[in-house]
């Protein structure tokens, strides 16, 4: 039976981080793939992750199953950091996931199997999973336009006239909370509350992807969307990873938050997502919970936690800076200060897909087809060589 399956296509991505390890170059630089690097290009454990594991590993008394919806103490937190306490707790159907991706992937099969007509509203462009998860559950998609002509900031117009003319009543509307990916462009905190009144009016459902929490202006600041759904909306989901801002990326440690009008719903809502789940994976896996639950309880390790995350943030922060103010000196022939309004690891370029294949080819610098450009990737050592490439780029 086997050898009548059809080969899968590779992902774009990984496929580019493969032919980076095999490029024997000795300049190359890959701007590719999705994680925090530091100074030296590496992707530590932060020190509260450190110390979280120390004290599991003398505390902690079992291995034995957690249940449907996961560590309870873990939920309890992740509820407070995403909601920053702006609603009450039982309200909220929450639930432990692989990673925000089982988080998504948790929502789309509660969504198909109960509003089996509902519509996927996504930004153009958006992660590249999202439309992969919500078609796997059998929903149907569509999207509306997101950047401007030049690709480096929001169309909101064309946001807003796609949505009120389209947009129907039972209808998710998918939404990143900050650093939006891959773009690196947000929403204005105004255009966040006409958009919620927007889709409030049109009886949209919210589906808010929060997997940047704390990397855009700070875990505050970067709620503001959010908050800004919720002066309108009684009812959302919300998907959250915490693989980028506690470092935890192979722990798989994400959460679906689905806020109901009333507990009473909540409770309705939880017994059918935990059915949902019985049928996936079962129930989540325990450590990297645990590390999340324990830094958050732990007053001296949440302010360790807070200031690593506060440092990442500013990294990346001054590295756009550094790379704008470079590009500048080498005299590049267009204007790249729109990168100092993206929020986040991820920027579009505005690379032409011509110009990143010469920049592959020619360079060894890996950045995606779509122009978009992992800032942490960028370091004291690989920044110039880079500018100046790009420099080059644009002359091709």
């Amino acid at each position: 039976m086997l050898e009548t399956v059809a080969a899968a296509p590779p992902d774009p991505i990984l496929g580019l981080a493969e032919a980076f390890q095999k490029d024997p170059r000795p300049g190359k630089a890959n701007l590719t793939i999705g994680v925090y690097c530091d100074e030296q290009g590496k992707t530590p454990v932060l020190d509260s992750v450190k110390q979280a594991e120390r004290w599991l590993v003398d505390n902690e008394t079992t291995k034995k199953y957690l249940g449907i919806d996961g560590l309870p103490d873990f939920l309890r937190h992740a509820i407070e950091l995403t909601f920053g306490g702006a609603v009450p707790a039982d309200r909220v159907a929450a639930f432990q996931t692989p990673g925000g991706t089982g988080g998504l992937r948790v929502a789309a099969d509660f969504l198909a199997s109960n509003f089996p007509g509902a519509r996927v509203w996504m930004s153009n462009p958006t992660w590249p999973n999202h439309p992969a998860i919500f078609q796997a559950a059998g929903l149907a998609t569509e999207v509306y336009p997101y950047l401007t002509a030049d690709r480096t900031h929001v169309d909101f117009a064309s946001v807003v006239d796609t949505l009120e003319r389209l947009g129907k009543a039972g209808d998710i509307l998918c939404l990143h909370a900050c650093c939006h990916n891959p773009t690196g462009a947000d929403f204005s905190p105004e255009q966040w509350e006409e958009l919620a009144e927007l889709s409030a009016q049109r009886g949209m459902l919210p589906l808010v992807d929060f997997a940047y929490l704390g990397f855009g202006d700070g875990p505050e600041a970067d709620r503001r969307g959010l908050l800004a759904m919720l002066r309108q909306h009684e009812e959302m989901l919300v998907c959250t990873s915490f693989s980028k801002n506690f470092g935890l990326y192979s722990e798989r440690v994400g959460a679906l938050m689905i806020l109901a009008a009333a507990s009473e719903t909540a409770d309705i809502v939880r017994s059918n997502v935990k059915r949902l789940i019985r049928a996936n994976y079962s129930n989540p896996p325990r450590h990297g919970a645990a590390i999340v639950a324990t830094i958050l309880a732990d007053a001296d390790l949440r302010r360790l936690w807070e200031s690593e995350l506060a440092a990442m943030r500013e990294r990346i922060h001054q590295v756009r800076r550094q790379l704008v103010e470079r590009l500048r000196q080498l005299g590049a022939p267009r204007d790249f200060s729109f990168l100092l309004d993206q929020r986040g690891m991820f920027s579009y370029s505005g690379l032409s897909p011509m110009q990143v294949d010469w920049l592959r080819s020619e360079k060894g610098i890996y950045i995606v087809g779509s122009g978009r450009i992992n800032v942490a990737g960028l370091t004291p050592e690989n920044l110039d060589s880079v500018a100046r490439a790009i420099c080059e780029a644009l002359t091709v």
